[in-house]
């Protein structure tokens, strides 16, 4: 987990990106949503249901082709669930840290 110096250290980006979010071993425990903010060791994003802190998340996330400079590319993201808060909106607010990462080529991978 992330100790308050390396909270500083990690540079945040502010991007609405859509993400495919598992926090289970079903199938219908994929849901589409989106990031608040993305950074190389975590990322925020809304869910519609609770979830538990430690549980495990893969993420799945395009990167704009401004970043790649080579066409479409997602990233799985595998890491924890590290908190949650509650919305005014009824969401929950997750952030997840990322433990690992693979870049996939193409639209269909995810």
């Amino acid at each position: 987990m992330l100790d308050e110096s390396d909270r500083r250290n990690v540079q945040r980006f502010h991007l609405k990106l859509p993400l495919v979010v598992r926090c289970g071993q079903e199938a219908d425990d994929k849901v589409s949503t989106a990031s608040k903010d993305v950074s190389s060791r975590g990322v925020y994003f809304f869910l519609p249901k609770d979830v538990t802190n430690g549980a495990a998340v893969e993420i799945i996330m395009p990167l704009p082709n401004e970043l790649t400079m080579a066409g479409p590319v997602q990233v799985r993201c595998l890491g924890r669930v590290h908190r949650s808060e509650k919305l005014g909106t009824g969401e929950l607010g997750v952030v997840a840290t990322i433990d690992r990462y693979e870049f996939l080529r193409g639209e269909n991978e995810a």
